[in-house]
């Protein structure tokens, strides 16, 4: 599913470039690294509870790289608003808690 949004052209992948679609309010989800350090965590999370942006951990920095075609990534922001809602459900049918505080 990712991928697909990749491929469309509605994924931001990197510290940097999610940073960049939250702070232009662009991110519908953003999904970060499990082993993503603590602070990359911790302001990621801050950043998407302060916009009303639900957020999970999922996946390590390779397999969130690998689903977008790239190297290592700590952290990936869906854009697109049917694309989001079904990367949630996957997520949610197979387990893993959205952080949706403030949503």
């Amino acid at each position: 599913m990712i991928g697909i949004a990749k491929r469309a052209g509605r994924v931001m992948s990197g510290s940097f470039q999610v940073e960049q679609a939250l702070h232009k309010r662009q991110a519908l989800l953003v999904i970060v690294a499990e082993d993503a350090s603590d602070n990359t965590k911790k302001h990621i999370t801050d950043m998407c509870r302060y916009r009303k942006i639900p957020r999970t951990a999922a996946g390590r920095k390779a397999e969130l790289g690998r689903a977008v075609g790239q190297e290592e990534r700590t952290c990936l922001a869906i854009t697109d608003p049917g694309l989001a809602e079904a990367v949630i459900r996957r997520l949610e049918e197979e387990g893993y808690s959205l952080d949706r505080e403030g949503v």
